[in-house]
């Protein structure tokens, strides 16, 4: 049977990730720094639950000891684990190497070489890591989550105020899918023929105008705030404008974002 390790598998994508795994049959190690406890909603039934820290490298050896294929969903958005996470993966695939796994696959962003904010510089670094690696390798590139756009409506709505960035769309993705996707491409890549190193572009169904989004958000969620246009500067806005953030070319998403605010308000 397929052994497969996610890296990060208590995170949002992560479990996500597991829980495809697992839903087929395969064999899954979730790694992590800590074990969530036995009653924490983040373990999944039927994995198996590592101390892994791939940082330091402790139990790092022990937890890939067998594994087939690694997917790598590790995350930090600020502070020290931000500025550690380049090198952080890059003794991912490091001990995947020793360790004799046949293929990782890395979890990323769309053209996020093509942001200059940090956080987004920090995954393009990462996914350069595993074009370049020595072991066989797949590079995810997926859009925003639909959880990520439903935040800045929240974060807004607490003061009244339901953001719609001007000149701004995006493509959100459900974590299920992105999470199908890379379980795909980690059985996959285990067939010789496959090529060494791959690159695949995951979008969600559709492109939404920030606005629209913002409405049915309003809307299934019962919210009071007013939407409001207003600009985004910076990086970010700048890369979003330039609809950077958009793949409709590779809209393999099936969850739609109302699909997935309904079954988050149910």
């Amino acid at each position: 049977m397929v052994l497969i390790a996610v890296a990060g598998g208590t995170g949002t994508a992560g479990c996500a990730v597991v829980a495809d795994a697992v839903g087929r049959g395969f064999s899954v190690r979730a790694l992590s720094r800590h074990v969530p406890a036995a009653a924490d909603p983040k373990r999944v039934a039927g994995a198996d639950y590592l101390a892994a820290d791939f940082r330091t490298g402790g139990g790092v050896a022990q937890a890939l000891a067998g594994v087939d294929a690694l997917v790598e969903t590790l995350d930090a958005r600020t502070g020290p684990l931000l500025k550690a996470l380049s090198a952080t993966t890059v003794a991912v695939l490091a001990a995947a190497q020793r360790a004799g796994v046949s293929r990782c696959v890395l979890l990323t962003i769309v053209n996020a070489a093509e942001c200059s904010m940090g956080y987004y510089q920090v995954q393009a670094s990462r996914a350069r890591s595993y074009e370049s690696s020595g072991v066989p390798a797949t590079v995810v590139y997926a859009t925003q989550f639909h959880n990520l756009v439903a935040g800045l409506f929240s974060t807004g709505a607490k003061v009244g105020i339901i953001p719609a960035f001007s000149g701004v769309s995006f493509q959100p993705i459900a974590t299920a899918d992105v999470a199908r996707l890379l379980v795909d491409e980690a059985v996959a890549g285990l067939d010789p023929n496959v090529a060494r190193h791959r690159s695949v572009l995951a979008g969600g169904p559709s492109v939404w105008p920030m606005k629209a989004m913002a409405e049915q958000w309003k809307s299934a969620m019962g919210r009071h705030g007013v939407v409001t246009s207003m600009p985004l500067p910076g990086a970010f806005g700048t890369y979003l404008r330039a609809g950077r953030n958009l793949v409709p070319e590779a809209a393999v998403g099936r969850v739609e974002f109302s699909e997935w605010l309904q079954s988050r308000h149910t």
